[in-house]
């Protein structure tokens, strides 16, 4: 699931592309012009924008171009016409837009588009994140066994009874992170961190895995592939 702000002065777009995404399980934010664009972001960072080009009070090329000199441009961005030139496309991915869509968007070419989108936006913030997230913390020191006992007269052959050996714990790794990240962020470090040790722990069962998180199988697949876990190869190193 990802948050997606659309950003098109036409009702009837916003609303389909809103439906068809809702559809996928993501949550969109919807802006029918440029300033209220600016709002939404200037008080939260979407996983992926949708934006129009042609728009009545400021058309999507300058938004586009504000975003990226306030360095408020850290979201993959995917622009909209029906009317825009190659000129004009060509300048909105040179300024930092992912990809150009031409109106009316077919929902094969939308849909591919936005898993792009957000496979960049995923590849972008983990490379963020990965110096920020603390390292694993080290197993605790066992305590030494306590000194056997003197030889018990009378035992066969001298034989010393044996101490109870100690039952091992489980290793866990600890993992912490840090509180400077944005929530976001913070969030998909935990996230990624708590599946994969549950697929080490169950061999890489996905039908495991689901009833021990209490996730739905297809719910759990599109999760993993958001977070860009593997599920194969944490089976393979966990045997």
């Amino acid at each position: 699931m990802a948050n997606i702000l659309v950003v098109d002065d036409e009702m009837g777009i916003r609303e389909l592309l809103s439906e068809i995404l809702g559809d996928e399980g993501h949550v969109v934010t919807m802006a029918e012009n440029a300033q209220q664009a600016r709002q939404i972001r200037a008080s939260t960072t979407p996983d992926l924008v949708l934006l129009d080009i042609w728009m009545p009070d400021t058309d999507g090329v300058t938004l586009l171009k504000e975003w990226q000199r306030d360095r408020m441009l850290t979201m993959p961005v995917i622009m909209m016409s029906g009317h825009a030139t190659i000129d004009t496309a060509v300048e909105a991915t040179r300024i930092g837009a992912l990809n150009f869509l031409e109106k009316p968007i077919s929902l094969q070419k939308l849909l591919k588009a936005v898993q792009q989108g957000l496979s960049r936006g995923q590849d972008v913030a983990r490379a963020s994140t990965l110096s920020a997230v603390a390292r694993p913390i080290p197993a605790p020191v066992s305590e030494p066994l306590p000194a056997a006992a003197p030889a018990v007269q009378g035992a066969p052959g001298g034989v010393q009874p044996q101490a109870p050996e100690a039952p091992k714990a489980p290793e866990e790794k600890g993992f912490t992170v840090s509180f400077e990240l944005p929530l976001r962020e913070a969030r998909d470090a935990f996230e990624r961190a708590y599946f994969e040790h549950h697929l080490q722990r169950e061999g890489g069962s996905m039908t495991r895995v689901a009833e021990r998180t209490g996730l739905e199988r297809t719910h759990l697949y599109r999760k993993l592939k958001q977070l860009g876990v593997e599920p194969g190869k944490l089976g393979r190193r966990s045997g």
